[in-house]
C-alpha cells in the first residue's frame, strides 16, 4: 500500500527513489522497496483479483444492458536496457512523424474497464502484463501446458478473464485484433469460461465479407457455409440511399453521422455472424463491428467512440504517474542483440542455468508487478477524482487554461495530494497506514539524532 500512496504522490519519475523521496522514508527502505518487487511473499495474480473486487464494488461502472463496458489494447514502452528481460525490436504503427518506426522495447497489453459519469468517463486500468519477447521465459515454467499465445489471444483471454468478475461485459478493441486467430479464441472461451463477453472492434477498410448463405436445395449434398462475398468499402457507393441519418454524442460533442447496419458473415474459413455497422462522419468511412448481433447500430457507434480513453489513460500513465520508469535488470540476463539474424537463436536459449532462470523470471515479474501497483495508483487517482471533485475545493484551487467543469484531471489529483498528504495523515492517526509511514520516517530522524550527537 505504501508503494502505491508513493506512486500517487511522486514528483518525478525516478522509479523507487522518489517514492522513498517524496513519502520522507528512511534511506534503508530502498533495499526493502527493491526487494518488494522479487519477493515471493506475495502473488501478482491475487493482487489483480482484489483489485477487480474494489473496482467492482466500489467505482461508478458504465454499464450498457446489464453489461460492464471493458477498453483494451497494447502498448509500447521504449527500453534500452541491454539486460532487460523482454526489451525486443517492435515495430511503430503511430503515423506521428516524430516517432520512429521500429523502437526496442516492452509490449504490453491493457485491459480496462469505463467508469465515471455522463459528463467524464474515465478508463480505468485492471490488467496489463507483457505479451511480446517473453516466450523463451515463459517456456521455462516446468507447470506451463501449453506455450505462450500471441499478443491477440492473450487479450482475448485477458479480456475474459476480468469479465469474470463482472460477469458480463462489453470490450472495444481496434481494428487490431479483428483477426480469425481473435475471434477462433473468442468462440472456445464462450463455451469454456462462466463470464459472458463480446467484442466492439472495427475492420480495415479493404475488409470482405460473405451474405448469409441462401437455403439449401433438396438433394444437393452439403449446405453452402456462405453465401456471395464482396468488399464493405464498396457499399458506401452502391447502397447509398439506404444509409440513415442520426444525431449522436461522440467525444463529448453531438454529430450528425449517417450509418448503414447489416449482418454478414466474416474470415475465411471461419465465416463468423457480425454485425457491421458501415458509418460516414464529417465525410470520412469506418466499418465498425459487433460479435452481437443484438446490438443496435447506434449504440455500437457510440460505444466505439470511447475506446480513445484507453489512449488518455495511457499518456497520463506515461507522463503523470510514470508508470513505466521501471529499471530492473539481472546480470543473469544476456546482453541485448540489436542485430539478431533470422537463422540466429535467441540468446536465452543458452541459459540452461536454473538459478540464472529463476533469476530473470523474478526480474520479468517485478517488472510487471511494478506496473499492475501503477495501475492501481492510477485507478485510485481517478476514483478520488470522481467522488471529490464536487467535496474538495482544494482540487480545484491551481490555475489551468482549460479547467473541468465538473471532474478534475488525475494531475491535479496528484498535485493535491503531493501537497496535502502530510496533513491528511495528521488528520488521521489512527489509521494502519498512517502508523506503519510513521515507523519509516521515525527510523530517519532516529538515525539524525544519533549522527548529531
Amino acid at each position: 500500500m505504501i508503494t502505491v500512496i508513493g506512486l500517487m504522490l511522486r514528483s518525478d519519475q525516478l522509479g523507487v527513489t522518489s517514492i522513498l523521496r517524496d513519502l520522507s522514508l528512511h534511506p534503508r527502505c530502498y533495499e526493502t522497496l527493491i526487494h518488494f518487487f522479487r519477493s515471493s511473499a506475495w502473488s501478482l495474480e491475487s493482487l489483480r483479483q482484489t483489485w477487480l473486487q474494489v473496482v467492482r464494488k466500489t467505482a461508478p461502472l458504465m454499464v450498457v444492458h446489464e453489461r460492464v463496458v471493458l477498453v483494451g489494447d497494447g502498448m509500447k514502452q521504449a527500453k534500452e536496457g541491454r539486460r532487460m528481460p523482454g526489451v525486443k525490436k517492435l515495430h511503430q504503427e503511430s503515423e506521428n512523424s516524430s516517432k520512429g518506426e521500429y523502437i526496442f522495447g516492452h509490449l504490453f497489453g491493457a485491459i480496462g474497464v469505463l467508469a465515471g459519469t455522463p459528463t467524464k468517463w474515465f478508463y480505468l486500468p485492471l490488467l496489463m502484463n507483457l505479451q511480446d519477447g517473453v516466450k523463451a521465459i515463459r517456456n521455462w515454467n516446468a507447470s506451463a501446458e501449453q506455450e505462450p499465445a500471441s499478443h491477440v489471444v492473450q487479450m482475448i483471454d485477458q479480456g475474459f478473464a476480468a469479465a469474470k468478475t463482472f460477469g458480463s461485459a462489453l470490450l472495444l478493441l481496434d481494428r487490431y485484433f479483428l483477426s480469425i486467430p481473435a475471434l477462433e479464441q473468442w468462440k472456445r472461451s464462450q463455451t469454456s469460461n462462466k463470464a459472458c463477453l463480446d467484442l466492439v472492434t472495427k475492420a480495415k477498410t479493404n475488409a470482405i465479407a460473405y451474405e448469409p448463405p441462401a437455403a439449401k436445395k433438396p438433394g444437393r449434398g452439403r449446405p453452402p457455409k456462405k453465401g456471395k462475398k464482396g468488399k464493405l468499402k464498396e457499399l458506401f457507393q452502391t447502397r447509398a440511399a439506404e444509409f440513415q441519418t442520426a444525431t449522436l454524442l461522440l467525444y463529448g460533442k453531438e454529430e450528425s453521422v449517417s450509418f448503414l447496419c447489416l449482418d454478414l458473415l466474416w474470415g475465411q474459413g471461419l465465416y463468423q455472424p457480425l454485425r457491421f455497422v458501415l458509418v460516414l462522419h464529417r465525410g470520412q468511412p469506418s466499418i465498425l463491428v459487433s460479435t452481437d448481433l443484438t446490438l443496435e447500430a447506434t449504440e455500437i457507434i457510440t460505444l466505439y467512440g470511447y475506446r480513445f480513453k484507453i489512449e488518455c489513460t495511457f499518456r497520463e500513465m506515461k507522463q503523470v504517474i510514470g508508470a513505466f520508469g521501471y529499471r530492473f535488470w539481472s546480470k543473469s540476463m544476456p546482453k541485448l542483440k540489436r542485430y539478431l539474424r533470422k537463422n540466429e537463436g535467441h540468446p536465452l536459449e543458452q541459459v540452461t542455468d536454473e538459478a540464472d532462470q529463476k533469476r530473470i523470471r523474478l526480474t520479468l515479474e517485478a517488472i510487471e508487478r511494478f506496473v499492475m501497483c501503477s495501475c492501481i495508483a492510477t485507478g485510485s487517482v481517478q476514483m478520488i477524482a470522481l467522488r471529490f471533485s464536487t467535496r474538495t475545493p482544494g482540487l480545484f484551487w491551481r490555475y489551468l487554461r482549460t479547467p473541468s467543469k465538473a471532474i478534475v484531471s488525475e494531475a491535479t489529483v496528484m498535485v493535491y495530494l503531493r501537497k496535502s498528504i502530510f496533513r491528511l495523515l495528521a488528520q488521521s492517526p489512527h489509521l494502519t497506514l498512517t502508523q506503519i509511514i510513521r515507523f519509516k520516517q521515525e527510523k530517519r530522524h532516529m538515525d539524525a539524532d544519533l549522527l548529531a550527537s
